[in-house]
């Protein structure tokens, strides 16, 4: 693995730049304005530009806006009602718990963005990712296998999907 070269594409010198102001953003906020940890920082800034231009080269930014907002105020939504869901449950013992384990088939391929998705959904109250099943499938684990929890996942994948720039 190389560094980039001087004579990167204007393309690289653009996200080489934006990636080196965040990360240094970053430290900034996490270790404060001191000067005799400047030093150790812009190394820092260094390394993890280099490593994220290796491990996610640049290149036309396929997400959505749109997409991506439909995205978050659905999460954002769904969030509130299976949080509710679920302190609900557990402050009234008369409701019932049906634990289980549900089936979600996934468009994803295997990946990435399967892999982002899985992290996205393990967000969720009441619900918990834990693998595929011989087919590829998505196991979850839920607390009431009577909640419409496939459809749910499969709503949410469909606006990721779109949201990275699939479909």
């Amino acid at each position: 693995m190389s560094a980039p070269t001087g004579d990167a594409p204007r393309g690289l010198k653009q996200a080489t730049v934006a990636r080196a102001t965040l990360f240094l953003a970053f430290w900034l906020m996490i270790s404060g304005w001191a000067s005799a940890d400047l030093p150790v920082g812009l190394a820092a800034v260094a390394g993890a530009t280099w490593t994220s231009l290796r491990l996610l080269p640049p290149g036309g930014s396929r997400v959505r806006i749109v997409s991506l907002a439909s995205l978050v105020a659905s999460f954002l939504r769904q969030s509130i009602v299976s949080g509710t869901d679920v302190a609900r449950r557990a402050l009234n013992p008369r409701l019932q718990l049906r634990p289980g384990f549900v089936t979600c088939p996934l468009r994803l391929p295997p990946g990435g963005e399967r892999s982002a998705f899985c992290a996205l959904s393990s967000l969720m109250p009441g619900t918990l990712p834990t693998g595929t099943d011989e087919h590829g499938a998505l196991l979850v684990h839920c607390l009431d296998i009577g909640q419409p929890v496939a459809a749910n996942l499969a709503a949410e994948e469909r606006l990721f999907i779109r949201a990275v720039g699939g479909e």
